[in-house]
């Protein structure tokens, strides 16, 4: 459940941080990105599969798109869920999300989500839902990001 913060003045500060990773044939591969408040996202993305390294990429984003970051998170709720009865990490792997947004801390942890079938089972099936698609989300405007900024040759003359 999120922790209220004390509400000081200049204390409503933003961050936000997801993983996902597992340890298994190729060694530890994961994803990671955080969003910091002056708009700063990091991204890391370690698959050995195929001899693939550890990607790392940095890039300062607008402040629209934090807001549209904001925005995503406001929608989907998850500042009001609490990851008590979610599935602990296990060989399958984790995933990790810190939250700060709203004078809110949260910071969840659960098994990888593979498809929203992984949570039938689940005591907290609206939870993990409304998780599960938070991180579709923002995985998908992180991956536009990234490859919109790194990926786009410029036009040759």
């Amino acid at each position: 459940m999120a922790q209220e913060l004390p509400n000081t003045a200049g204390n409503d500060k933003f961050y936000l941080r997801y993983y996902v990773g597992h340890h298994g044939k190729f060694g530890h591969e994961f994803l990671e990105f955080e969003f910091l408040d002056n708009g700063l996202l990091r991204y890391a993305n370690n698959s050995k599969y195929k001899g693939h390294d550890l990607l790392k990429k940095q890039v300062y984003v607008s402040p629209a798109v934090i807001k549209e970051v904001k925005r995503i998170i406001d929608e989907s709720d998850i500042l009001k869920e609490d990851d008590k009865y979610w599935p602990e990490p296990d060989d399958v792997g984790r995933q990790e999300i810190e939250i700060l947004h709203r004078n809110n801390h949260i910071s969840f942890l659960t098994t990888k989500i593979g498809s929203l079938i992984d949570i039938q089972d689940s005591e907290d099936q609206d939870g993990l839902k409304c998780f599960y698609y938070l991180v579709q989300d923002l995985k998908c405007l992180v991956f536009s990001l990234i490859t919109v900024h790194f990926k786009i040759k410029p036009i040759q003359n």
